[in-house]
């Protein structure tokens, strides 16, 4: 049997609401005013002037709001991974339940110049370059050699070495040292990449670069910040993949590579292909080919017997090419006799067409003359005198046509329609 709740003793039931102003309550009075200082993520300006970000370091994040009031006194526009310091008020944001810090002021940490060198830097490298996508490489699918650049104590390079031994373990990898922290890291770094850009090293072709380092604050990774670093992965003769830092880390290396991975792993996994991978191939290729090589084998047995068969019964092959010399034999006296019939042929249409045209010819010149001779014949004076004229001439036979030419006592011959006449010019009478 259960025995009864004690009521005293029983939790008090809160509305969710209550709840909430109550934590924000017991937050108010136990925090603020509060100072924090972290790293800055997800910054993001609404239309309303109101800022939201994420502040986060090693081990932890809070959700912040910077409503537009105070955004309008900073004097810097923030950034994502710029180390900041912020004072505020924590809450609660009731709707969501959500603890927030409601920013009043902030201000750069003392990794503020350092991020601003970084974009300095970047901007003028990517001015001049360096970054442009035309001139990175795609990285060889089977490298004869693997380089790679870290420090021996990092845990990078354990991670390197274990994921190209699971990978590629037939593939050489030649380990080219560097501090990868600390003021003199970027020298040693160059001077590991300026070994690994001779022809070989230690007898072994280097084909690709892998340079690895783990995660870190903006500090750490400074050294892959450097100017002279920068231009020594833009000179490296083999392409070169930059594996720095973890996934939301960003360097000047990164952005001067040929590749940039989010973490050394994935640089080694991007190195090269499983060896699984080009076993598969290989036995897929040498299966291919000895298809490839029986298919051929199959026809050229085929060609071979075909061959066999003719050789075989040479008689046979005679009377085939005899029947062919028949056949080409008697077409050939075909075409000879239907040529010549054919010649024949055209000759007597020619000769046909020729006699009638010569007839043509005939009667139209026939009929033309027949026209000539008509008009000559309407031409004729004779058919003038017949009507009653007369053709008057003188001594010299000229012919008279006005009275004018001729004076009195001029002798002149008529001809009329029967005859000649004649004449001798008489005086004119007044009539």
């Amino acid at each position: 049997m259960v025995a009864p709740s004690n009521p005293a003793t029983a939790p008090r039931i809160w509305q969710v609401g209550a709840l909430c102003r109550a934590i924000a309550d017991a937050l108010e009075a136990r925090f603020n005013p509060v100072a924090v200082r972290g790293e800055i993520s997800a910054f993001s300006r609404a239309a309303s002037g109101h800022c939201y970000f994420s502040l986060k370091d090693e081990n932890g994040q809070i959700r912040c709001a910077m409503f537009r009031r105070a955004a309008s006194l900073l004097d810097f526009t923030p950034r994502d991974g710029e180390l900041v310091e912020l004072r505020g008020r924590l809450g609660v944001y009731e709707q969501r339940g959500d603890l927030q810090l409601i920013v009043e002021s902030m201000s750069r940490a003392g990794q503020g110049a350092l991020f601003e060198q970084f974009l300095q830097l970047k901007a003028k490298l990517e001015a001049e370059g360096l970054f442009d996508t035309a001139r990175k490489r795609p990285l060889p699918l089977m490298p004869r050699g693997i380089g790679v650049v870290t420090s021996l104590g990092a845990a990078a390079l354990h991670d390197v070495v274990t994921a190209l031994r699971r990978r590629v373990p037939h593939i050489p990898v030649v380990i080219s040292p560097a501090a990868v922290q600390g003021a003199q890291a970027a020298g040693e770094i160059v001077a590991a990449l300026t070994r690994l850009y001779q022809a070989e090293v230690l007898g072994v072709p280097v084909d690709l670069i892998l340079l690895v380092r783990g995660g870190g604050s903006i500090d750490d990774l400074w050294s892959f910040n450097d100017e002279r670093l920068a231009r020594t992965i833009v000179q490296s003769p083999v392409p070169l993949v930059c594996g720095v830092g973890h996934e939301t880390d960003f360097t000047i290396a990164d952005f001067c590579a040929d590749l940039r991975a989010p973490t050394p792993t994935a640089a080694a996994e991007l190195a090269a292909q499983p060896r699984d991978v080009w076993l598969g191939a290989l036995d897929l290729a040498a299966t291919r080919l000895d298809d490839a090589t029986l298919a051929h084998i199959d026809r050229q047995g085929q060609r071979l017997d075909v061959a066999a068969s003719r050789l075989g019964r040479p008689s046979g092959l005679v009377a085939r090419q005899q029947l062919r010399l028949s056949q080409h034999a008697q077409q050939l006296r075909y075409g000879v006799r239907g040529g010549v019939q054919a010649q024949r042929k055209r000759l007597d249409d020619a000769r046909q067409r020729l006699d009638a045209a010569m007839r043509n010819g005939v009667q139209a010149a026939a009929v033309r003359l027949d026209r000539a001779r008509l008009r000559l014949d309407l031409l004729d004076p004779r058919l003038v005198l017949q009507r009653g004229y007369a053709l008057l001439q003188d001594g010299d036979g000229k012919p008279v046509t006005r009275a004018a030419q001729t004076r009195v006592g001029q002798a002149l011959r008529a001809t009329l329609a029967d005859g000649e006449v004649d004449l001798a010019v008489l005086p004119a009478r007044l009539i």
